[in-house]
């Protein structure tokens, strides 16, 4: 009989390259047919199943203890926030990401929310007829005299740092857990989140959602932010107090905002007045996507979950050592 690999969370055109390429090792593949919130469903259904590969599915001790024929489960994307890796090793399952897959589309996508926020551009095109010839906002501003801090030097914070150093005086970064070396290289000033905060007039956030970056950027440091930065966050939404933003832009701390991650996704309606507030610029989660990017996420994704399957260790895989 053929050991089984379960698609838990669908949403992409097809699965035709990890049905080929799983059906050919000798798996048999298949797609969770519920709904996506279905948790017990997805629970039973994977009971059975080798391999997993996921999106959104929370993978808790609970589950993991239900699936005892489990081996490796990936993740399509970058954060693995819903995913507990101390579980998972206690189980002696591998789990995997699929790292830097997206560092161009989602470093374009941050640049863009910039240039549209620093015109307004959104904001432009709605008064176009009763504000014509006139700037929508009074302080539109260049980048050639200003300074980027971008928060999380990364795989997508390094991509983005390279793009932007032509288009900014200076780039700041901060991230704790990235060697000096790696500044250096990239041409990056290394600073304290503080002082980025205080010193920066664009500030990008790429950083993963941990216990430590939940609620990040809040109130307090928000209002250590002294040169009204345009705050841009492609990352995880957590990272930010939705609340203490949307109080922050009332009172005039931000000149605007780029949100395409959010703390409840979609968002709820109790987050329609920072959807719509003029100085927001929003879109629905898609910074990751562009057509090459997609086609290297399912692609890498199934690669790392035959290779773990059969065995090896991916480099993109999270807890190597049991």
């Amino acid at each position: 009989m053929k050991k089984k690999i379960a698609i838990l969370d669908t949403g992409y055109d097809s699965f035709e390259y990890e049905e080929r390429l799983l059906t050919n090792a000798g798996y048999q593949l298949e797609i969770f047919p519920g709904k996506r919130h279905d948790r017990q469903g997805k629970i039973e259904f994977s009971k059975d199943k080798s391999g997993l590969l996921i999106r959104w599915t929370t993978i808790d001790d609970e589950f993991l203890s239900s699936t005892p024929n489990l081996k490796a489960i990936v993740r399509y994307g970058i954060g693995y926030d819903n995913i507990d890796l101390r579980a998972a090793s206690v189980h002696n399952v591998l789990v995997s990401n699929v790292q830097g897959y997206a560092k161009n589309s989602v470093s374009d996508h941050a640049i863009g929310m910039m240039y549209a926020s620093a015109r307004a551009l959104p904001l432009g095109q709605k008064t176009l007829r009763e504000n014509y010839s006139a700037p929508p906002i009074p302080e539109v501003f260049e980048f050639h005299d200003r300074t980027l801090g971008i928060i999380g030097l990364g795989c997508i914070g390094g991509v983005l740092c390279q793009k932007v150093k032509p288009l900014f005086a200076k780039v700041l970064a901060a991230d704790p857990y990235i060697d000096d070396k790696r500044f250096d290289l990239l041409g990056a000033k290394k600073v304290s989140l503080e002082i980025l905060l205080a010193e920066s007039d664009v500030i990008s956030i790429h950083c993963n959602l941990t216990e430590e970056t939940t609620g990040l950027i809040d109130k307090e440091k928000i209002k250590l932010m002294r040169r009204k930065p345009i705050l841009i966050n492609t990352a995880r939404g957590p990272v930010i107090n939705e609340d203490d933003l949307y109080e922050c832009l009332q009172e005039g701390y931000l000149h605007s905002v780029g949100l395409d991650v959010f703390c409840d996704e979609p968002p709820l309606s109790n987050r329609d007045a920072l959807l719509t507030h003029p100085r927001v610029i929003a879109t629905g989660h898609y910074a990751w996507y562009s057509t090459q990017a997609s086609v290297e996420l399912q692609k890498r994704a199934a690669d790392n979950l035959l290779l773990m399957l059969q065995g090896g260790i991916p480099d993109d895989c999270l807890n190597p050592v049991y």
